[in-house]
């Protein structure tokens, strides 16, 4: 019993130092990327939110999830940079780790999200 709850604390702490271990990219570094054409953006807040309104180019990992690997660029430490609605938000952990495990090793996390893209007047994608 004592081994099964370690292995469960285990499991669990490692989910924790995945997204905790997630570099953050500044507002004024991921417009610079996205200018150069060299981020791939995850906007993990769903479907129906990503259909009214996000950061243009990203793709809506809800509906691509499945086929990511094909959406993703072929060089594993290419910028791929996934975001949510904002920093009280850890949607964006759900594209991290689809990332990671298909290989990915130059991921980031945009803590500002959606909402401070738009509180920044910044343009947003409408589908």
């Amino acid at each position: 019993m004592k081994y099964l709850l370690s292995m469960m604390t285990i499991v669990m702490m490692s989910g924790f130092a995945t997204a905790a271990m997630t570099e953050d990219i500044t507002m004024n570094e991921l417009e610079n990327r996205i200018e150069a054409g060299t981020v791939t953006l995850l906007d993990v807040n769903g479907t129906s939110t990503y259909k009214k309104g996000h950061i243009p180019g990203a793709i809506d990992f809800e509906s691509q999830k499945a086929m990511l690997a094909a959406q993703l660029p072929e060089e594993k430490d290419a910028l791929i940079v996934a975001y949510c609605g904002g920093p009280k938000c850890s949607a964006y952990k759900r594209g991290v780790k689809a990332a990671k495990e298909l290989g990915y090793t130059n991921i980031k996390h945009f803590s500002e999200g959606l909402s401070g893209w738009k509180a920044a007047e910044k343009e947003v994608e409408t589908e």
